[in-house]
C-alpha cells in the first residue's frame, strides 16, 4: 500500500476569464495533518471542492488511494472516503442531532457503517462531546457546538480523508483548543487531516506539513516553520 492517500496533478480551474487554480499540485501521506493557508481568495476553498467533487477541473488529474477520480461526483468521493466540513454550518434543523448524523451514514459512508446507525451516530456524537444532547434539536446548539455537529457530520461518512475549512472561524481562544483537541484525536485515529483556517496558532501547532496558495498558485510547501518564514509567504500576507 502506498504511502501518498491524495495525489492533485497540475490542476486547473477557470471562472470564465479568472483563473481560480493554475496547475497545482499537491501530496498528501496517509495519516497526515497539513494545513492550507493563504490570503482571501488565493484559491484554497476552490481547491478543496475540486478535490471532494463539488467543482470540475479545467485540467490535471486528482488521485485518491491510487485510484483516479478526476470524473467521480461528489458522491462518489464521499463513498470513496474523502469528506469535507463546511465554513457555514447547515444541519437540518428540524432534526435532532443524532438524526442530523444518520443521513451522512446511511448515503455517504454506504457499506463503510457497521450497520446500527443510530448506535454509530451517537458513539460519533460521544467523540465530539455531544453525547448529552443526542436527541435534542441542533437549533438550540451554541456556536462552537455546531462546529462539533459540523464535524460530527463529516466523521460520519466514515472518511479516511477529512477536509476541515474554518472550522474555528469566530470561536474564542478556549473554543479553538477544543476543536483542535477533537481534530488531534480524530488524526490519532487514523484518519488524515487537510485543514484550512485563518488562525495561525492554530494551523502551527496542528500541522504537521503547510502548503501555501497565493492567486490560485502553491508558493510554499513544507514545515510550518520554514513556510511561514519564507519570504513568498511573507510577501503574500504583508505585500512588498
Amino acid at each position: 500500500m502506498s504511502d501518498t492517500l491524495l495525489e492533485v496533478r497540475e490542476i486547473t480551474k477557470r471562472f470564465g476569464g479568472f483563473v481560480a487554480l493554475n496547475q497545482v499540485s499537491l501530496v498528501v501521506a496517509r495519516g497526515e495533518r497539513l494545513g492550507l493557508i493563504g490570503p482571501n481568495g488565493s484559491g484554497k476553498t476552490t481547491l478543496i471542492n475540486c478535490i471532494a467533487g463539488a467543482l470540475p477541473t479545467d485540467g490535471g488529474s486528482i488521485h485518491f488511494d491510487g485510484f483516479d477520480i478526476s470524473g467521480r461526483a461528489a458522491h462518489q468521493r464521499a463513498r470513496l472516503g474523502i469528506a469535507r466540513s463546511f465554513q457555514i454550518p447547515r444541519p437540518f434543523h428540524s432534526m435532532s442531532n443524532v438524526e442530523n448524523l444518520v443521513i451522512p451514514l446511511e448515503y455517504a459512508a454506504g457499506d463503510r457503517h457497521g450497520g446500527n446507525v443510530d448506535a454509530e451516530a451517537r458513539e460519533i456524537l460521544a467523540r465530539v462531546g455531544l453525547s448529552d444532547r443526542a436527541d435534542k434539536s441542533c437549533s438550540g446548539l451554541t456556536q462552537v457546538d455546531m462546529r462539533r455537529l459540523e464535524l460530527a457530520r463529516a466523521l460520519a461518512a466514515r472518511p479516511t480523508l477529512l477536509i476541515v475549512d474554518e472550522v474555528m472561524a469566530g470561536l474564542a481562544h478556549a473554543e479553538v483548543d477544543e476543536i483542535l483537541a477533537i481534530l488531534q484525536e480524530i488524526n490519532d485515529q487514523g484518519i488524515t487531516i487537510v485543514m484550512i483556517e485563518h488562525i495561525m496558532r492554530a494551523v502551527m501547532g496542528f500541522s504537521q506539513r503547510i502548503a501555501v496558495l497565493d492567486a490560485g498558485e502553491k508558493i510554499a510547501d513544507g514545515d510550518p516553520e520554514s513556510v511561514v518564514g519564507d519570504p513568498r509567504v511573507e510577501r503574500a500576507y504583508l505585500g512588498e
